[in-house]
């Protein structure tokens, strides 16, 4: 068993061996296991569940960044909520 990072990884897993049996590797990524992939004996890639980006503190910075930036793009500029309002009726 091998540590990377802070996961615990599964036995390693050749990558002819990974191929052949895909599926039933994508199936434990799925639940949350990680799976070393070696070449040759040497760790070449590691599969894993796909980590949600809101879950994670870095991820959950970027989408408050890009909220702000949304929102800055959405304000309204000196227009009056009269003329925007007709302005959409014309479209």
């Amino acid at each position: 068993m091998t540590i990377y990072r802070r996961w615990v990884l599964s036995n390693p897993q050749g990558a002819f061996e990974a191929k052949n049996r895909l599926s039933e590797l994508l199936e434990k990524a799925r639940h949350g296991q990680r799976i070393q992939i070696t070449k040759r004996g040497r760790p070449v890639a590691v599969l894993g569940p796909v980590e949600d980006e809101a879950k994670t503190k870095h991820g959950r910075v970027n989408v408050l960044v890009r909220a702000r930036k949304l929102r800055e793009q959405q304000k309204a500029g000196s227009e009056s909520l009269k003329a925007l309002i007709e302005e959409g009726r014309r479209i």
